[in-house]
């Protein structure tokens, strides 16, 4: 089915209320001037195709769909109205602290819940509409006059609403409820886990609250766990660079880090990596705060500081199982960078990630933790640095011509090379940034035997990045100018994502 149009949307809700057609299982689907056309489950009783042509004075045609096919249509046709969520806070004014107070037992469909109270339809659809959205982050922040909504999507923070300032209590005990956190307690940072379906995804939500000079700030990142990791073919990365790292993820010992800021994609890349060689004859096990998707056949634990789980001493025992393969969420200190260097260096092959800003500052990284030059060179085989960028729209995708010093800050030469550059007008699909999802940047650096004399003479960064361009790494700036040159993304994100 082609994809609803916003104004048939209105005209479709105007005719079956959202409870009675999730109730149902039954979706509008085309309406005209005697036919509405009606997608509906094998349950669904011809009692009620009846009711709905009487009640309209329509002829009424259905068309059997699989469930899964129902429920993303559903939410497609009343996941989200416009200015709902503000009509749910006019409502507040009526609100009874009883009403947000009852836990959740067990996983419930946001699409289906039918509770009236306004503090808990508003947060539902909050939740609903991020997922629908495909937002990774849901901020919810306190200010003197009102609480500020905003999502995160494809990187990049946007406006939603506002709450009045009077009602954030109530949204953040809400919250609270739902992740098993403390509500009295609002004077510290808390952590938690709520877990919920939204239609046919089910979602994992992190949460964290923040004491601020308003009240609790609160954070949701979102993990859509139908929406499984992409392999590594998929995550955007050039011919010549996945032909390389295809060649290091089948090693059987050695270092493999992968480098970058919050939200880089660095999980991404790594569980694309393990997917990859997850094979029976291998034993595979990760270590991680916290884990994001569970991966059949992959043995992962939870980081657990409370009980003394930590890196190091997970790692530690991890080493005692007779692992092929070691993944570790992060090297964050000395004794967990020496315990997976040992294991590199004992017939292991670990994965792991370090928050610097480029591959080369990733050897200074380990020196500066007093790890030994020789050690590091023995052990690391690659390092790989990435970011990502945003990808233009298909849907409203054209051809401009974009200011003459972003072309010379990333040293091209449209005129000479015939360069045609794309950028996104913005529609509907895209909620009219002009952007939809976004792909890997990368820059892989091999430690060879080169590198491993530069790295014995020296551990400055800019040397040692310098010794590696001579040898033919392709930088970060580079290679997002050849998703450029080919029409994925645009020289403004480029140059934002490079600047960050």
């Amino acid at each position: 089915m082609e994809r609803i149009t916003l104004h048939q949307k209105e005209r479709l809700r105007e005719l079956i209320p959202p409870t009675f057609a999730r109730h149902n299982r039954l979706v509008p689907l085309e309406l005209t001037s005697e036919i509405l056309e009606v997608g509906v489950h094998e349950t669904t009783q011809s009692e009620i195709i009846n009711l709905i042509s009487l009640k309209l004075k329509k002829r009424v045609i259905p068309h059997f769909l699989p469930e899964a096919q129902i429920l993303e249509l559903l939410q497609e046709v009343y996941g989200d109205s416009e200015g709902e969520a503000e009509e749910i806070i006019q409502d507040l004014s009526s609100l009874d602290d009883g009403d947000f107070t009852k836990d959740l037992e067990k996983m419930e469909d946001l699409l289906e819940s039918e509770s009236e109270a306004p503090i808990i339809r508003l947060l539902n659809r909050l939740m609903a509409t991020a997922v629908r959205m495909g937002a990774s982050d849901i901020h919810l922040e306190p200010f003197r006059e009102y609480m500020r909504v905003r999502y995160r999507i494809d990187g990049v923070l946007y406006d939603r609403l506002k709450i009045p300032s009077r009602h954030q209590g109530a949204v953040v005990s809400r919250v609270k409820v739902l992740s098993k956190l403390n509500i009295a307690e609002k004077r510290l940072p808390q952590d938690g886990r709520i877990r919920l379906r939204v239609g046919p995804k089910d979602v994992d939500i992190r949460v964290s609250t923040l004491p601020t000079a308003f009240g609790e700030r609160v954070v949701l990142r979102l993990l859509d766990q139908t929406t499984l990791f992409r392999g590594l073919k998929d995550i955007g990365m050039a011919p010549d660079t996945y032909q390389v790292m295809e060649k290091l993820i089948h090693k059987t010992q050695g270092m493999i880090l992968v480098t970058g800021p919050t939200g880089s994609g660095k999980t991404t890349t790594l569980y694309a990596a393990l997917d990859r060689i997850n094979q029976p004859g291998r034993n595979i096990i990760t270590i991680e705060d916290p884990i994001e998707y569970q991966i059949t056949g992959i043995s992962q634990i939870p980081v657990n500081p409370k009980i003394g789980l930590t890196f190091a001493n997970g790692l530690r025992s991890i080493v005692r199982q007779d692992p092929d393969v070691i993944l570790v969420g992060e090297i964050r200190d000395r004794e967990t960078a020496e315990i997976a260097i040992h294991a590199a260096l004992t017939g292991h092959l670990v994965f792991s990630t370090l928050h610097t800003i480029d591959s080369a500052s990733a050897v200074t990284r380990l020196i500066d933790m007093k790890i030994e030059p020789f050690l590091v060179t023995s052990s690391v085989e690659a390092i790989l640095s990435q970011r990502l960028v945003r990808v233009i729209c298909p849907h409203c995708k054209e051809s401009y011509t974009p200011p003459r010093a972003l072309i010379e800050e990333l040293g091209m030469n449209p005129e000479k090379d015939g360069l045609v550059f794309y950028h996104g007008t913005g529609c509907e699909r895209c909620m009219g940034t002009g952007y939809l999802g976004r792909t890997g940047i990368y820059e892989l650096f091999l430690c060879d035997e080169e590198m491993r004399k530069v790295i014995m003479q020296t551990s400055d960064a800019s040397e040692i990045r310098t010794a590696a361009i001579k040898r033919g790494m392709r930088r970060l700036v580079e290679d997002g100018v050849l998703k450029v040159r080919e029409g994925i993304t645009t020289l403004e994100e480029v140059i934002r994502v490079i600047q960050e």
